[in-house]
């Protein structure tokens, strides 16, 4: 029950970066979950089994030896974005793919700092998810950028929070069947009182301070709690559209004009939405190659000056 309490507080009375099917697909899991006699047969206790399995952790260290040894070689760090997007670590299912806010920061700062990483990879493929954080993340995506090139890679889907990140990226890559935008902001009620009705259950709330029980799914949704909720959606509506503007370069009309619309490959580039069209194997190849090219030039150089100074040594 307390996964579900939580699950829902994510999903409902709140605006969310999301697209609407998958909404509809949270909002329909919800209603069944919270309905049905079901017992959660346990995420938490196989995770555990798998923190405690030796053999896991050695997997894991020969999988972050490989890691290291592919960025040495090729100076460039991937990191996914993968899912529903989460505000913090401790909101992930282990039995669902997410990311979280949090650990996505962590991992860009790690690789900014990281001497060995000259170009940073976000492979994302992400419907959206939560308002909350996304702005803040952003933010610092296109801060980070600025120390490092930071290239998003569309594979295959950067949809409202999703496209959010990638957004702010150095550049934003799409493939021909790969799409972005959904740049729009939803959110849900769930209304129980008439299948508490049915249940014989009546809710009683006391309350004090005149919003505290605004958006109760005890009661259908009241006038002022859909204009709170319009209001909201409003808000973060604004924040997104600007933020899109700015990191896009693209006036705020133009934005807002894609009405949340989803582009695929060249339409996505044609409403400015991305920056090329490639595949994203290609364009990690060919980045690779690149950072391959500036250290051989670099090495050149160096190798110059080192010679340049021992015949000036030698004429002294």
């Amino acid at each position: 029950m307390k996964h579900y309490l939580r699950a829902s507080s994510l999903l409902f009375n709140q605006p969310l970066l999301v697209a609407p099917d998958m909404l509809d697909l949270g909002v329909r899991w919800a209603n069944q979950a919270m309905n049905l006699n079901i017992v959660n047969i346990g995420a938490a206790s196989n995770a555990t089994l798998m923190e405690d399995d030796d053999s896991y952790a050695e997997r894991l260290a020969v999988a972050e030896e490989q890691r290291r040894a592919a960025i040495a070689k090729t100076g460039v760090e991937v990191l996914p974005v993968h899912g529903v997007l989460v505000s913090r670590g401790s909101h992930i299912n282990a039995c669902e793919t997410m990311t979280s806010y949090e650990g996505l920061r962590q991992q860009l700062r790690s690789a900014v700092a990281d001497p060995l990483v000259e170009h940073i990879v976000l492979d994302i493929d992400s419907p959206g998810g939560a308002a909350v954080g996304a702005f803040e993340l952003a933010a610092d995506i296109r801060a980070l950028a600025r120390q490092k090139p930071i290239t998003g890679i569309v594979n295959y889907m950067a949809y409202s929070g999703g496209y959010l990140i990638g957004s702010a990226c150095s550049e934003l890559v799409v493939s021909q069947t790969s799409g972005v935008g959904s740049i729009g902001v939803i959110a849900s009620h769930m209304d129980r009182s008439q299948m508490e009705a049915n249940m014989g259950v009546k809710v009683t709330t006391v309350f004090a301070g005149a919003h505290k029980n605004d958006l109760s799914p005890h009661e259908p949704l009241s006038d002022q709690s859909l204009q709170y909720l319009q209001d909201l959606v409003q808000e973060i509506y604004q924040l997104f559209v600007n933020a899109v503007a700015e990191y896009r370069g693209l006036p705020v009309e133009r934005v807002i004009a894609t009405e949340a619309g989803l582009f695929r490959g060249q339409a996505g580039i044609a409403a400015g939405l991305a920056d090329r069209l490639q595949s994203p194997q290609d364009a990690v190849d060919d980045l690779s190659r690149a950072v391959a090219m500036s250290r051989a030039t670099r090495q050149g150089g160096r190798i110059g000056l080192r010679a340049a100074a021992l015949d000036i040594q030698s004429r002294l």
